[in-house]
């Protein structure tokens, strides 16, 4: 195979690796979805269908990682191509990850929902809009290699986090003034600590963008100006 059709043949397998990655994310956006529906709607039946899904995300995981290995050993790529393929090893960790979550939101639900009723859910339903509006445009940054919109993530991971502790404030009042809410309140202290994790990967996610774009490691520094940030 000359280079020229070497070159088309791995951009054409280089763009079907991106696709699988936008599925699997499309996949365990569905899962958390469904497992803080399953919480609001107090329906065992989703709770379900949360944990048996798990499987698929987990075969397409290791699709993902056998397509990923497959072009390093075949291509040897360079520059952004080499940091793609990295950065989609990591990446689909990090959706595995956060199908795993999903599992354990759901397994939390059905704990919770053998206790009586809290009076209220606190803020975890507008708590897990946040992490999966961070998922979501993580995910959109990889396809569009937007580093604005990657940032854009890491800025909001500090407000997930002090939404996280608003509901462990809240629940935490209702089990020191009645102990028959122990055990439920601490479910969904688990929940939002699960979703607080879902928001941690949207930023590992969001991390690996910049890196592939700018060729920036932005893990333990702050991000660098955006006017900065070029492909190489």
């Amino acid at each position: 195979m000359d280079s020229t059709k070497a070159s088309r043949h791995f951009a054409e397998e280089l763009d079907t690796l991106k696709k699988r990655v936008v599925e699997m994310g499309r996949l365990v956006e569905e899962r958390i979805q469904l497992a803080v529906h399953a919480l609001i709607d107090r329906n065992l039946g989703e709770t379900r269908t949360v944990v048996e899904g798990d499987t698929e995300i987990d075969q397409l995981q290791v699709e993902v990682d056998d397509r990923c290995f497959t072009l390093l050993a075949l291509h040897q790529p360079m520059a952004i191509d080499l940091r793609s393929l990295v950065a989609a090893v990591k990446i689909n960790s990090d959706l595995e990850r956060v199908g795993d979550l999903a599992v354990n939101i759901a397994e939390a639900t059905q704990r919770y929902l053998s206790h009586p009723r809290l009076p209220s859910l606190v803020d975890i339903p507008r708590m897990a809009e946040l992490p999966l509006a961070m998922l979501h445009d993580a995910l959109q940054s990889f396809i569009s290699n937007n580093v604005a919109l990657a940032q854009s993530v890491l800025d909001r991971d500090d407000t997930l986090d002090e939404l996280k502790m608003e509901v462990f404030r809240d629940l935490l009042s209702y089990m020191l003034h009645d102990a028959r809410t122990i055990e439920a309140a601490l479910n969904l202290v688990l929940v939002s600590r699960h979703l607080e994790r879902v928001g941690d990967h949207a930023t590992n996610i969001a991390e690996d963008v910049i890196f592939i774009v700018a060729a920036r490691d932005v893990r333990h520094v702050a991000a660098p100006p955006l006017t900065e940030a070029r492909a190489h």
